[in-house]
């Protein structure tokens, strides 16, 4: 690559870090937004390969994740909040329009950015990511459904009696993630390192809940799915066959903004950047020069 650079930049009266990979300048921007909420960037270090196919890379922990500030007040951890993040760190980093990513959680909010600061982006691109909270809830009940009925028992058991912080918990969990989540074993350390930072700062409890597939926290009743209509930009919406945030989820999206186009990664779940990271790699390279981004060969 033929820059990187990290560090900290002014966000809302806080400091939010940032990486960025490729040329400071002349070059067109993908910035990432991940997931959670209340996960880390670190397990989108993957994205970086798109330094070397000609674009500038840039991610960030948002607000109380990773390296970030942590504030004292909990109503700054939301989905309005988040976007207002976006846009400041796009502005004070001085990115212009750019091509805008978002994974899991980090899609939800791409999607509100996009909803609310549409000039301000070149295209859209979602990676697991969902517009109805509601429904992605009812697709991971569905897969809830089709795990053993011991590992489904012992789910049920400590969600019912607030046992949710226990390891017997995190075992049953587990059943689920690496069917679900990632489907590579051992999982790459950035992504269990992400996943294990969700449980140790308030965001995730907070604005998720317990688990990846109980959602009772703050966005459990978000829906923008009967505004995507308004998002008139080049889309790309991406998930994997056997993901979390299910292909049925994915094609919510993919019908409502107008001209979006999707691809299924068969041998993924819901980091396919990993689970098929050239194939990932090579499917947003080519959108990305299509809508207009300027790549090497």
């Amino acid at each position: 690559m033929a820059e990187t650079r990290e560090g900290y930049v002014p966000v809302t009266g806080y400091r939010l870090f940032y990486r960025s990979f490729g040329l400071e300048k002349g070059l067109p921007v993908v910035l990432g937004l991940h997931g959670g909420p209340g996960a880390t960037h670190d397990y989108l270090l993957p994205l970086a390969d798109l330094a070397d196919r000609g674009f500038r890379v840039v991610l960030f922990d948002q607000l109380g994740c990773g390296r970030s500030d942590v504030p004292t007040d909990p109503s700054l951890f939301s989905l309005e909040h988040h976007v207002q993040e976006v846009e400041e760190l796009r502005r004070n980093l001085g990115l212009g329009r750019v091509h805008l990513l978002g994974s899991s959680y980090g899609g939800l909010l791409a999607l509100a950015v996009a909803l609310a600061h549409q000039d301000r982006l070149l295209s859209l691109i979602t990676v697991g990511g969902l517009a109805s909270v509601p429904l992605a809830q009812a697709e991971m009940d569905r897969l809830r459904r089709e795990l053993p009925p011991s590992v489904q028992e012992t789910i049920s058991r400590c969600e019912a009696s607030g046992a949710t912080a226990s390891p017997e918990y995190a075992e049953a969990c587990m059943e689920f993630y690496r069917r679900h989540l990632c489907r590579m074993w051992p999982w790459p350390p950035e992504v269990a390192y992400s996943l294990g930072m969700c449980q140790q700062r308030p965001v995730y409890p907070l604005m998720n809940g317990p688990s990846e597939f109980t959602m009772t926290g703050t966005i459990r009743d978000v829906d923008l799915s009967a505004q995507l209509h308004r998002i008139r930009l080049p889309t790309l919406v991406l998930g994997g066959r056997y993901d979390e945030v299910t292909p049925k989820v994915a094609e919510q999206i993919r019908n409502g903004i107008p001209g979006a186009r999707g691809v299924t990664f068969p041998e993924s779940s819901h980091v396919p950047f990993w689970e098929e990271r050239e194939h990932f790699i090579a499917v947003v390279s080519r959108f990305l020069d299509q809508v207009g981004g300027v790549s090497k060969p």
